[in-house]
């Protein structure tokens, strides 16, 4: 297969194209170079930004289009239709931020969020019109190609090189052992998707040139496995103190950043709670979840500003106690 990624070579588009290169297949990856240009010496390396330099592109044929790194709908639009005589098939990554009701159970059926007033030409610093956005953009991707696109909608992406250090602050965390710090319930179900299964299937859906639209995340887990889970696989010999919500907004501990999968906002619980029956269906697989926490300890680093600090858990142990 010959293959245009648009991006690449950050997180998911990277682990596509481990992925496609892996297999065989011929890749062209599409950006300004600016993030880890020296990765992927077997592709070809097309050199631009795809608000501008689109006709880099002109004359070529691909087999398949894959879009990791859109965000602003003119722009998705504009890469889409630029490609669209060129390629037989094109996948768009979204998000499940796209729905409209983040506080239930959706599946690819729900209704998607509406832009209201919020710009349609740049992300919010907020991220308001994330979501919005992301929607528009999955239109003008189905407008330009029918039904020779899939969606994908991923939840959290979690793994080797993951930059937003999420997930990563807990096998880190746990990792260092001592008294941990964690949300009641350890039942509690989290949802997020290993970075590699997510990139593998999108070759998939390439190969076999899948229509549709997808939710891409795990059914779900207990929180408190991959607690358990971090700690047999790093031997640590850290504890596990389970604190209550009420006790944690009380101290105004910040959902999401600050203490990672933790959502006690009712509006956002959809986030953790996607159903992913059509994709399972479609042939998205998941790897044991210490393969994930290892990978995640040896190639993604923790990010400052995300996590709960060592003081901040000292205040919330001492509250507790």
């Amino acid at each position: 297969m010959r293959l245009l990624v648009l991006g690449g070579t950050k997180f998911l588009g990277r682990a596509a194209v481990e992925a496609a290169l892996a297999r065989g297949h011929e890749v062209a990856l599409f950006n300004r170079g600016e993030t880890n240009p020296g990765l992927f010496p077997a592709a070809e390396k097309i050199r631009g930004d795809r608000t501008r330099d689109l006709g880099l592109l002109a004359g070529r044929e691909w087999d398949a289009v894959l879009d990791t790194a859109g965000n602003i709908p003119a722009v998705v639009r504009a890469s889409a239709e630029a490609l669209c005589d060129s390629t037989g098939h094109y996948t768009f990554v979204s998000s499940v931020s796209a729905y409209a009701d983040q506080g239930r159970r959706n599946d690819e059926s729900a209704p998607t969020a509406e832009l209201g007033d919020l710009p349609d030409d740049a992300l919010a610093e907020d991220f308001s019109n994330y979501g919005p956005l992301k929607a528009l953009c999955e239109q003008a991707v189905r407008e330009t190609y029918g039904d020779r696109t899939a969606v994908v909608r991923p939840g959290l992406i979690v793994g080797a090189h993951d930059p937003t250090g999420r997930f990563t602050y807990w096998p880190h965390r746990v990792a260092r052992g001592g008294e941990v710090v964690a949300p009641a319930p350890p039942e509690r179900q989290v949802q997020f998707i290993d970075v590699h299964d997510l990139g593998s299937w999108l070759v998939d859906l390439a190969e076999r040139r899948t229509s549709g639209t997808f939710n891409a995340t795990h059914p779900g887990m207990p929180f408190g496995e991959v607690l358990e889970v971090s700690r047999e696989t790093t031997g640590s010999a850290a504890t596990f103190t389970y604190l209550p919500k009420a006790l944690l907004i009380e101290h105004e501990v910040g959902e999401w950043m600050e203490l990672p999968l933790w959502l006690a906002d009712r509006q956002f619980a959809g986030m953790l709670d996607t159903d992913v029956t059509r994709a399972v269906e479609a042939g998205l697989a998941f790897r044991p979840l210490e393969e994930t926490v290892r990978d995640t300890l040896e190639h993604a680093a923790t990010v400052e500003g995300v996590g709960l600090t060592p003081e901040r858990e000292a205040e919330l142990l001492a509250a507790h106690s």
